[in-house]
């Protein structure tokens, strides 16, 4: 089976992902910028939440433009990254309704660490069809944003629980990691025949 389907169930699921947050914001009872103001950790918590979600989609395509074919165990892989991923919402909600609580920090940190691994099954099922010298393993090279992080959401749960600010920091840190642009997958692509 090619990826397209993959893709598109993928890209569908996301894509609910995100509409499902943007329905649980909730429109100021004030007609000024004040009003805004008790509603900050809610749309702020939203805005990170959809950076991640975008950074997923956006890698996920990159990663399966790299793949030939799809195996019944990255079908399973993607779908465990689906479940991690449709979580977002619930903890985005959670999170931005108690902003400075300990457990709504830690369990937002443990969805992304949960995605991340997942992710990193994924990537692992689609090198493992590919093979060694396949475009995806040598565009990941050691794959150092990859590693590091896991490592970052882990070392954030446990900071949720002394500081949940300092864990929104860290959160925010991963996803600027992924912000800037990862040109790895597109420069290999770009050296195949068309």
């Amino acid at each position: 089976m090619g990826t397209g389907r993959l893709e598109a169930f993928s890209d569908g699921v996301l894509a609910i992902i995100i509409t499902i947050m943007v329905l649980e914001l909730q429109a100021p009872h004030g007609t000024d910028l004040a009003a805004l103001r008790p509603l900050l950790p809610v749309l702020l918590s939203y805005v990170l939440s959809f950076g991640f979600v975008g950074i997923y989609w956006n890698n996920h395509h990159h990663m399966l433009s790299c793949t030939r074919r799809v195996t019944g165990a990255m079908l399973w892989a993607n779908l465990h990254l689906l479940l991690w991923l449709s979580f977002v919402p619930f903890v985005t909600a959670w999170m931005g309704e108690h902003p400075f609580a300990s457990t709504p920090a830690a369990l937002y940190g443990a969805v992304l660490l949960m995605a991340g691994v997942a992710y990193l099954i994924l990537q692992r099922q689609i090198l493992r069809a590919e093979g060694p010298g396949s475009l995806l393993s040598e565009a990941l090279g050691r794959d150092l944003k990859g590693k590091i992080s896991p490592v970052l959401c882990a070392l954030a749960i446990g900071m949720a629980f002394v500081s949940p600010g300092v864990a929104y920091g860290v959160y925010l840190l991963v996803a600027l990691m992924w912000l800037v642009p990862d040109r790895r997958i597109e420069r290999s692509l770009s050296t195949l025949p068309h």
